[in-house]
């Protein structure tokens, strides 16, 4: 019973949709021209009492597409050595590392009865423009997240913290950050997973959403 009121809560808080936060490491800020270098997404689960928690994580390297454009300093801001043999190793195409995030979203969006995902992330406008750019060169057709509607932690930890700066957002939550860890898909995501959670479970416990009457309903039905 009690999986069954979290399944319900989930489709319910964002009108059907299940946030999942992406995070991207790229060559450059133009979508179109420069390469996505790393990519990562962590789903995310409710429990029956309507608290929102990070399930699991996907992280990929990623191979730069045919032509595309790696600005050095990108590289030197996340770190990315494309030489590195250990990444060339496992790096994976486009394609390929889409369809290994799609995979998994696809399956929580239907375990969690909700009808598609919406993404999450800092500065969300940005990783949504390459992640849509992907889709569009990679000829993807069931892309999972909605094409323009995201949740952005920037926006929202302004409002709630004061804070825009992804690492300072997150030690105003209590939400410990490493700066030597930042930069890496991986890492800022999971970070980005945490701060939003704590946004969202911060305004219920403040009263916000209407859960104890959701919550009513659900034991009536």
């Amino acid at each position: 019973m009690s999986e069954a009121i979290a399944r319900e809560l989930m489709a319910q808080r964002f009108r059907s949709f299940l946030p999942v936060v992406v995070d991207l490491e790229t060559g450059g800020f133009n979508a179109e021209r420069d390469a996505i270098l790393e990519i990562a997404a962590v789903t995310l689960t409710m429990d029956p009492e309507g608290n929102l928690m990070p399930d699991a994580t996907y992280s990929f390297h990623v191979q730069p597409f045919t032509g595309a454009n790696v600005e050095q300093s990108a590289l030197d801001f996340t770190g990315i050595n494309l030489g590195d043999p250990l990444r060339q190793r496992v790096a994976l195409s486009e394609a390929e590392a889409l369809g290994e995030i799609f995979r998994p979203v696809r399956k929580a969006i239907k375990s969690h009865g909700c009808t598609r995902a919406i993404l999450v992330g800092h500065n969300a406008a940005f990783d949504h423009g390459f992640l849509n750019s992907a889709v569009a060169r990679c000829g993807i057709k069931r892309n999972p997240f909605h094409p323009f509607s995201s949740f952005d932690t920037a926006s929202l930890s302004g409002l709630v913290y004061g804070q825009t700066v992804l690492a300072r957002a997150c030690r105003a939550a209590g939400i410990p950050f490493d700066n030597q860890e930042a930069h890496s898909a991986r890492y800022d995501t999971e970070r980005t997973a945490e701060l939003f959670c704590a946004i969202v479970n911060r305004y219920k416990d403040l009263g916000g959403w209407g859960l104890a009457q959701r919550e009513q309903g659900l034991e009536e039905d």
